[in-house]
């Protein structure tokens, strides 16, 4: 599957807004769901995702795949924190407290911890907030603007350069990788498991060989126009003010951090 997440960057409906406002939303929602409690974070997701489909017109089959590739990630670790053991003379503690469902084998009791799903899933809210507010800013503001951004902040120049070699040689790495498994495809060289591994491996080799000669033709090519202070993006500068987007982003996040606040209110009272 490819993703022309540049594409969308450079053609979505929120392109005319300033970048520096949309980065400083995310981010305040991306702080906000690294301390809130799942329901804020589930709800920064949810709405996060309404201006990426709706605000921004990215396609929602587009949307989805993003958050499936990273779902998995979290689904392969999610085993891992619900199931959990102990020696056999600690059962009757862990029956009592955290085993949900588990059996004995040899010397270890093995069990579904209720602890370790609660945790799994708040790992998964929290994951899937903070990825929705990256994906806004991939998908809504150009990484040149990011650029841009970065060094008016004050990063170093010496960074931003090495940031937009790295992005650019990303997709240079997709797109010659795209273009040999077709090729091998083509050819049958994945017809079988053996001839598989083998055609994986001269992938691997030709696109090793295909980025060091990019990069030696990226190399030639900034010596020969004089090249030797720093690359200079151009920026047009034609953005707009939104008074309806900012008035519903300001009280979105302040309707968020009072969720959050009451939550937080509601346990002190608790305890």
């Amino acid at each position: 599957m490819k993703i022309q997440i540049d594409t969308f960057a450079y053609t979505n409906r929120l392109r005319w807004l300033p970048p520096a406002q949309k980065l400083l939303f995310a981010t305040t929602l991306l702080i906000i769901s690294t301390v809130a409690h799942p329901l804020v974070q589930v709800l920064i997701a949810v709405w996060i995702s309404v201006w990426i489909v709706v605000y921004a017109g990215i396609p929602i089959q587009t949307y989805l795949k993003l958050i499936y590739f990273a779902a998995l990630f979290w689904l392969t670790s999610f085993p891992a924190l619900a199931i959990s053991g102990v020696e056999v003379s600690h059962i009757d503690i862990i029956q009592q407290n955290d085993s949900i469902f588990g059996f004995t084998f040899g010397s270890y009791y093995l069990y579904i911890s209720h602890r370790g799903i609660e945790q799994g899933l708040t790992i998964g809210s929290r994951s899937l907030a903070s990825l929705s507010c990256l994906y806004f800013i991939m998908l809504t503001v150009p990484f040149t603007e990011l650029l841009h951004i970065l060094r008016r902040i004050g990063v170093p120049v010496l960074v931003t350069e090495l940031l937009l070699l790295m992005y650019r040689f990303i997709f240079v790495l997709l797109n010659t990788a795209a273009e040999l498994w077709i090729a091998q495809h083509a050819r049958g060289g994945y017809r079988t498991f053996s001839v598989g591994m083998k055609s994986l491996a001269l992938l691997i080799g030709q696109l090793l060989n295909r980025t060091i000669e990019n990069y030696r033709q990226v190399s030639l090519s900034l010596a020969a126009r004089g090249f030797s202070d720093e690359l200079r993006v151009w920026h047009p500068h034609r953005y707009h003010q939104s008074k309806r987007f900012f008035m519903e982003a300001i009280f979105g996040c302040a309707l968020l951090i009072s969720l959050e606040w009451g939550h937080y209110a509601g346990m002190v009272t608790r305890i």
